[in-house]
C-alpha cells in the first residue's frame, strides 16, 4: 500500500473523532492528533482500535503511546504491514 493511500485511510479514521474539522482539510504528516485535530486522549484509544481493524494489525501500548502526529500513525501502520 502506498504511503499516501495509508495517509488517506488514517485521516478518514481520525476525522471521525476530530473536533477541529477545519484542521482535517489541511492536515499533513506533521499535524498533531491531540493538539491540532482536537482528538481527546480517550478517543485516541478508539482511533488506535480502528487502525487495528482497518489495517488488520495489532498495536501494543508502547507503540500506541508513540503516536502523536498523523505521520507517526502512518509510519507505525506501514511498519506493522511490512
Amino acid at each position: 500500500m502506498a504511503r499516501d493511500e495509508t495517509f488517506g485511510k488514517v485521516m478518514e479514521i481520525i476525522g471521525r473523532y476530530a473536533k477541529n474539522k477545519d484542521a482535517i482539510e489541511g492536515a499533513t504528516e506533521d499535524t498533531n492528533i491531540l493538539e491540532d485535530l482536537k482528538v481527546n486522549s480517550a478517543r485516541l484509544v478508539d482511533v488506535i482500535l480502528d487502525f487495528e481493524d482497518e489495517f488488520d494489525i495489532e498495536v501494543d501500548d508502547e507503540d500506541a503511546d508513540a503516536v502523536n502526529t498523523v505521520g507517526d500513525a502512518v509510519t507505525l501502520i506501514e511498519a506493522k504491514l511490512a
